[in-house]
């Protein structure tokens, strides 16, 4: 009895962290990215010169503000933001 105790010990705890590495992937994977929230800029009289609200880098809804698409605070003002998820 001793010598199966001792031989079943090892692969308990092999089972045991599999199934808890498995669990901790998969919900590590469904998390959603959150980044940093970002100023969205507009142009009034150079290009992204006016600062409106936070927008974020992650891939949704165009980030906008009175019906103006808002953008990065890069030199071309070409980079798109996007809604903040909630």
């Amino acid at each position: 009895m001793k010598t199966n105790l001792k031989n079943s010990i090892p692969f308990a705890a092999a089972a045991v962290l599999g199934i808890s590495g498995a669990f901790l992937t998969t919900s590590m994977q469904s998390a959603p990215s959150k980044t940093a929230p970002r100023t969205g800029y507009i142009s009034v009289n150079a290009p992204c010169d006016t600062a409106v609200k936070q927008c974020s880098d992650n891939d949704e809804a165009i980030c906008t503000a009175n019906g103006q698409q808002l953008h990065g605070d890069n030199f071309n003002c070409s980079e798109t933001l996007y809604q903040p998820l909630n």
